[in-house]
């Protein structure tokens, strides 16, 4: 299988670091306003590979964050007059609905 790295901007061959386990990290998205097609993509195409390496035989470890602190969380926050932390807790409760 081949996957574009984005470190080096290629396309490279797929070699897992242990032999039956992959461990998959991936950024996701920053809850600072309603979901929308970008964060579909996001959870699909991540959640479609992990499918496919399990489907292949492999353990997968996935884990996937929420930034919840950031420039644009805090600005929202202030616009509504909230917490940056309840803004982030909205959105991510959002997401998954």
């Amino acid at each position: 299988m081949k996957l574009f790295n984005t470190l080096s901007a290629t396309i490279e061959e797929f070699l897992p670091q242990q032999k039956d386990k992959i461990k998959m990290y991936v950024c996701g998205i920053t809850p600072y306003d309603d979901t929308h097609l970008g964060h579909g993509r996001c959870y699909i195409v991540f959640d479609i590979l992990r499918r496919y390496l399990e489907y292949k035989g492999y353990q997968v470890d996935y884990v996937q964050n929420f930034t919840d602190i950031d420039d644009k969380i805090i600005a929202k926050a202030k616009e509504l007059s909230k917490h940056p932390k309840d803004v982030a807790e909205n959105y991510i409760v959002s997401y998954f609905d």
